[in-house]
């Protein structure tokens, strides 16, 4: 019983994934760190920063700050 609780709690959560994906291209994400603003575009196939192709926000993150962040954590856009 618990473990069929457990499978449909774990089906109703959106995954970081599923959440990533309803990002439509086009959207801007902004984050300010270390007095600079910073601004992500999210095309089809990953996110530009400033003029460079990038696969995941996490190497965004980790451009930006010198260190390994989430990129979703780091963008806000998860917690």
């Amino acid at each position: 019983m618990k473990l069929r609780q457990l499978a449909r709690d774990f089906e109703r959560k959106p995954s970081a994934s599923a959440t990533m994906r309803r990002i439509k291209p086009g959207t801007r994400i902004i984050r300010e760190w270390d007095g600079d603003t910073h601004e992500v575009t999210v095309v089809r196939d990953g996110y530009s920063y400033r003029g460079q192709h990038y696969d995941s926000l996490s190497a965004i993150a980790r451009k930006i700050t010198g260190t390994r962040w989430s990129g979703p954590v780091f963008f806000g856009l998860k917690s």
